[in-house]
């Protein structure tokens, strides 16, 4: 299995504040199948535990350790914000949920990590008019 899928790309997100937007993030990944209904409160104990934001619009919201009966599969949720969203003070656009399965997390995370370490592809992600067209920015972390 893909851990990102065209349906797990949101590009109009609706959250407003970065809790909702974890939920949001977190409900993607339960409609995948690839975590249980109770993933998304270890996302948000991460979040409180320490800020997921990364830099340049990222956050990646992820489970604790003590989640990691909740995941089933690796999977990726990546949804964008018209408007930024205050993330501790920092400005988010993206927010790229992830379950990794046996550690394949840290895999996902480094992918992520390397796109978004580059500005023409975080500048190219944030005019994508379709899903396909993230897809194609993000494709590589399927490898």
């Amino acid at each position: 299995m893909s851990v990102l899928e065209l349906p797990q790309i949101n590009l109009h997100g609706t959250a407003t504040t970065s809790s909702e937007a974890v939920d949001e993030a977190g409900r993607i990944l339960v409609a995948t199948g690839a975590v249980t209904a109770d993933y998304p409160r270890y996302m948000h104990e991460r979040e409180n535990l320490v800020s997921t934001y990364m830099g340049n619009f990222l956050a990646i919201p992820h489970g604790t350790n003590d989640g990691k009966d909740t995941v089933l599969a690796s999977a990726l949720s990546f949804v964008r914000y018209d408007n930024p969203i205050d993330w501790g003070g920092n400005p988010v656009r993206f927010v790229v949920g992830i379950a990794g399965k046996d550690g394949g997390h840290m895999e996902v995370l480094s992918s992520i990590a390397l796109i978004f370490s580059d500005e023409e592809q975080v500048d190219r992600l944030l005019v994508a008019e379709t899903p396909e067209e993230v897809f194609a920015l993000l494709g590589d972390v399927n490898e």
